[in-house]
């Protein structure tokens, strides 16, 4: 079982979703399901829109695996170098910074934080 917990100034309090591990899916498929208002575009890794950040709060599960796309998208926006890539991978430290369409959810309990849609007036947090 994977505890999520969507955290951003758009959301008036934390909201945190259960998901069974045998049932992977990606981060925005989880976010769109439960009405999360994580940003997206192309939902193709593409355009990074939907870049989020990510908290590990068990370390024991967290997980590496940035796609090939991701991987472009994260030194473009000068999130990672591509030595920062590497010795991520050799060491299996989960980046901070995901793209929500390409991140597949695994049992790990995470934090995901994001800004919004900017164009929508920010929510009173609770």
């Amino acid at each position: 079982m994977a505890n999520v917990t969507f955290s951003s100034p758009s959301l008036p309090h934390d909201e945190t979703v259960s998901t069974a591990a045998r049932d992977p899916g990606t981060l925005l498929a989880l976010a769109k399901s439960h009405k999360i208002p994580i940003p997206f575009d192309c939902q193709d890794g593409e355009c990074a829109s939907c870049l989020v950040e990510i908290e590990v709060l068990d370390f024991s599960t967290q997980s590496f695996a940035l796609t090939d796309k991701e991987k472009e998208i994260l030194k473009q926006l000068g999130k990672k170098t591509k030595t920062d890539i590497k010795i991520a991978e050799a060491r299996n430290i989960a980046p901070h910074f995901r793209l929500a369409c390409q991140y597949v959810i695994h049992d790990e309990d995470i934090v995901v934080k994001f800004v919004g849609d900017e164009t929508l007036p920010v929510r009173k947090r609770k």
